[in-house]
């Protein structure tokens, strides 16, 4: 395995790793973005600038969601629901 592909390994990996674990707090939202942003590199790199593209778009949607939620971090959950969308509420931000 060569260096750029063990480069590509790591990105999605942390891409997998982030993802996973965003829920617990705004900074995984961050380390998502980081990591989509490495994923983008890796793919205009490898010259599959396709990916390399929507990997960026990826890296500034998480960009902006870490934004949001660093302003207002709390969730109200009331667990298992029948309706996933009646689940959680937003906490107001006062400010």
């Amino acid at each position: 395995m060569d260096t750029l592909s063990l480069f590509g390994l790591f990105a999605v990996t942390a891409m997998l790793v982030a993802y996973a674990l965003e829920e617990r707090s705004h900074w995984f939202v961050l380390a998502f973005a980081g990591a989509c942003a490495l994923g983008s590199a890796y793919g205009f790199l490898q010259g599959a600038w396709p990916f390399g593209l929507v990997e960026a778009i990826w890296a500034g949607v998480a960009l902006r969601r870490w934004m949001i939620r660093r302003r207002c971090p709390r969730r109200y959950c009331s667990g298992r629901t029948q309706n996933p969308a009646a689940r959680c509420i937003d906490a107001p931000c006062g400010g």
